[in-house]
Order: C-alpha cells, then structure tokens, then sequence
C-alpha cells in the first residue's frame, strides 16, 4: 500500500445503529466527541446512527416505520380529519 494516502484523522470508529443496537468497526475520518466499547473490548470514537445494513428493510427483509420526528402521527391525524368529512 502506499504511504501517506489517508489523511491525518484516518482512524478506526465505533458506528452503532440506535435501532437495531448492532456496533460496526470501520476506518473513518469523522468526528466524535463519544467513545464506545467495541467488541474487542477496546475503547474507540463512537458515531451513532439511525439505519444501518442491521435495521433497513432492503437487507433486513422486514418493513419497520421508524419515526424520530413524529411525522406518522401528524399524518393519520390529518388522515383521521379529512376522513370524517
């Protein structure tokens, strides 16, 4: 390989996926101001994340409504009112 190809920050980062739970060890360049446990049991920058090969339904197979803005309630509710008129 040759020398000096990745940038300074290049290091190895805790990605977990807050809804499935599952944590991946990837080389990245991203900023953290977290630290995690990988599963060696070593310390690493964490990065959280909210879909990842582990929760979305293209890899998973299962079709899951994540809502982290509460935007399927406003809809049916909005839904509800124009189905009672």
């Amino acid at each position: 390989m040759k020398k000096d190809t990745h940038p300074e920050s290049y290091r190895t980062v805790l990605f977990e996926d807050t809804t499935s739970g599952k944590t991946f060890l990837i080389g990245s360049t991203i900023k953290t101001s977290k630290t995690g446990k990988g599963p060696d049991g070593e310390e690493y920058p964490l990065h959280q994340i909210e879909i990842s090969s582990a929760s979305h339904p293209f890899y998973t197979g299962q079709s899951k409504v994540i809502d982290t803005a509460g935007r399927v309630e406003k809809f049916k509710t909005r839904q509800a009112k124009v189905s009672k008129k």
